[in-house]
């Protein structure tokens, strides 16, 4: 993989950018303290922003890393983030990566996400030239596995007790995209 960091890509309604110290208010207002969000995801609600404020901070810090894929999810209407889409695992043998995914719930269906997912997927073949996109969610939140499918990733099958979240042990369905695939459309 030729790695190039996380760079500036912008959409039709969306710029994905990376964090800067002064995202933590809207990003603990608009997702990290979100009970919903977190949910189905890895990590629990921040109680605090000082636990936000952490976490971008070892973000930045990461950002001198050309491996390192880390976007806030910023609609051009409000300008400030919503949420974020990074890479959250990674296989340098395979050239694979993994894409995980949140918004605040205020912002759900309305295909921001959809949209942010599409936009790094040209990056990512394109550029960085990965061989495998793939994503995952809990098959007790559909709507993640709609946004995969709408990117273009296809749903490989489900993975029984593979994964864990705030909801204990759980199923993952599994979506993929190739390189051969992104090429061939």
């Amino acid at each position: 993989m030729k790695h190039k960091g996380t760079i500036w890509i912008e959409t039709d309604r969306l710029i994905l950018r990376k964090f800067v110290e002064s995202d933590a208010n809207a990003a603990f207002r608009n997702w990290t303290s979100d009970e919903k969000v977190t949910e189905f995801l890895r990590w629990t609600t921040h109680s605090s922003i000082d636990i936000t404020e952490r976490v971008l901070n070892d973000w930045i810090a990461e950002y001198e890393n050309a491996d390192f894929y880390q976007w806030a999810i910023v609609p051009k209407d409000i300008n400030e983030p919503i949420g974020t889409i990074s890479v959250v695992d990674m296989d340098e043998r395979t050239a694979k990566i993994h894409i995980g995914y949140c918004i605040g719930s205020k912002w759900w269906h309305l295909g921001y996400t959809s949209e942010a997912f599409s936009a790094i997927i040209p990056f990512f073949f394109e550029q960085v030239e990965v061989n495998r996109i793939e994503s995952q969610h809990d098959p007790e939140n559909p709507n993640s596995g709609r946004v995969m499918s709408k990117c273009g990733l296809h749903y490989e099958g489900t993975l029984r007790k593979a994964d864990w979240s705030n909801k204990g042990i759980v199923d993952a369905c599994m979506y993929g995209m190739l390189a051969s695939d992104y090429f061939k459309e």
